[in-house]
């Protein structure tokens, strides 16, 4: 079943590179862009991350971490972070385990999906984009989302 907005995300744990557990240290105090892609290093997947990356201080400032999953490795994800100076955190689900208990759907129900979520601080989807192609769009979405749940009242 594919999660939607306003769904409460499944408690799927995941290590980073670093050890950390995936949401952990983030759900409660910042915004989470949680985005799900097929394959390191790929064309697509670069432009997405290099996107995500390009913007990544506007995520920071606004708010909110920025985490992408694949069912690559640990030594895949280091060495895509540091090709490409990725500033965030890259998970790996190997097994595709998160990816189904968020729901990315699979395309051609062969190659991993590609699905951001934007999850709010207290752990509830605010934002589901889902596109195998509009790579690019990701990042402006989620950063929009992210933007208006983090928008401070004026004193």
């Amino acid at each position: 079943m594919a999660l939607k907005e306003g769904d409460h995300v499944p408690d799927v744990r995941l290590k980073s590179t670093t050890g950390s557990a995936w949401l952990d240290d983030v759900l409660g105090a910042k915004t989470v862009v949680l985005y799900f892609y097929p394959k390191d290093d790929t064309p697509g997947c670069t432009i997405e991350a290099c996107g995500f990356r390009d913007a990544y201080e506007h995520f920071v400032e606004a708010g909110a971490v920025v985490i992408g999953v694949s069912q690559d490795s640990d030594a895949s994800h280091s060495a895509f972070r540091e090709k490409y100076k990725l500033p965030f955190t890259l998970l790996s689900d190997p097994d595709g385990r998160a990816g189904e208990a968020f729901g990315v759907k699979r395309t051609l129900g062969i190659l991993p999906g590609r699905t951001t979520f934007v999850i709010d601080r207290q752990g509830v989807v605010r934002y589901r984009f889902d596109s195998q192609l509009r790579v690019n769009d990701h990042v402006k979405k989620a950063l929009e989302i992210v933007r208006r749940l983090e928008a401070k009242p004026a004193a």
